[in-house]
């Protein structure tokens, strides 16, 4: 007799799980139907969203990978359905216009301060400091400083391949473009703040030879 109930006990349980499964599967084919019911509303963008403007006509500022510029205008222009204003940045030495949208311009900044400035000559003053590694390691590091826009960057730069002369030979040809890119961008800037003492500012801090003397070949 006590064996026939326990059988009588496991057949309540297993009806009772199959319930619930059964009521399982009731309640996800509800909240599928109920999900097809929701619509999504897309909003549509017409207008760049407002940003206060941080630089006016005539203003020179950075921008990393062209160097310094002078904001020509203030343009407002529609791309499809969207209204955008944007800056137009005159690269003068590339020969380039850059449309740049308002709401990128943080990755614009002002000239520098005449403080930094002062700055920046006291880093070409100071020692190189090479890296023991390999060139094309040291090279992309250079570049990644170049393209950073960042003034004290530049001057790192201009200061560690500095060779204190202008004959070629002292250098290899990757070396001596990266150091004119640095050199160009860094007088730029100088240029803008200082005016036209930048460049003997900036030669008599490298210690650079205006006119060197060649060397005598001996045969």
């Amino acid at each position: 007799m006590p064996k026939k109930k326990k059988v009588k006990k496991v057949k309540k349980v297993i009806k009772s799980n199959k319930k619930e499964k059964v009521s399982g599967k009731k309640i996800i084919t509800q909240s599928n139907v109920k999900s097809t019911d929701v619509k999504i509303q897309i909003k549509k963008i017409k207008k760049q969203a407002t940003e206060k403007k941080l630089y006016d006509i005539k203003d020179y500022v950075v921008y990393p990978k062209h160097g310094v510029g002078k904001i020509v205008a203030v343009e407002k222009a529609k791309i499809g359905e969207i209204e955008i204003q944007f800056y137009n940045v005159l690269i003068e030495k590339e020969k380039l216009t850059l449309s740049i949208p308002l709401n990128q311009q943080s990755h614009l900044r002002h000239i520098s301060s005449i403080n930094q400035i002062t700055k920046a000559i006291s880093i070409l003053k100071s020692k190189p400091r090479v890296k023991r590694t390999m060139w094309s390691r040291r090279a992309q590091e250079y570049d990644q400083k170049i393209n950073s826009g960042k003034l004290y960057d530049l001057a790192e730069v201009v200061r560690d391949l500095n060779k204190k002369t202008d004959i070629i030979a002292e250098q290899s040809y990757s070396e001596r473009q990266l150091f004119e890119k640095a050199y160009d961008r860094l007088l730029s800037e100088l240029e803008v703040v200082i005016g036209d003492k930048a460049k003997m500012k900036m030669d008599k801090a490298l210690n650079r030879l205006e006119n060197p003397i060649p060397q005598e070949i001996t045969a």
